[in-house]
């Protein structure tokens, strides 16, 4: 996912240098937006199960050491899901700049 989606910003990116901006584009990106906003949206609440999941495992642990290993485990994929839930969800705002900047050429083009 993190190498489609970089691969389409730059995509993106070059055509606005280029300022070669098709309705056509236009509309592709906003349902490439809606894909990456229903990837967000899974990917928040599998981190929110997971926060839960890890906040279960903290007051388990307190009455059972052996959990804190269950814990640590939750821990480790919890960091990783939140790191990739915000590289989708800042990655996800710069294609909301770039639908701006792309409506912007082409209201300039039909002037």
């Amino acid at each position: 996912m993190r190498q489609y989606l970089g691969d389409y910003i730059k995509t993106i990116d070059n055509k606005i240098k280029t300022k070669k901006i098709t309705e056509k584009d236009i509309e592709n990106h906003l349902t490439k937006i809606e894909f990456f906003q229903h990837e967000r949206l899974i990917h928040l609440l599998v981190t929110l199960f997971y926060g839960l999941f890890v906040f279960l495992a903290v007051i388990i642990s307190f009455k059972t050491w052996l959990f804190l290993i269950i814990l640590y485990l939750a821990l480790i994929v919890l960091i990783f899901y939140v790191r990739h839930y915000f590289f989708l969800e800042n990655h996800v705002q710069y294609l909301y700049k770039q639908y701006d900047k792309m409506k912007e050429i082409i209201d300039k083009n039909t002037k």
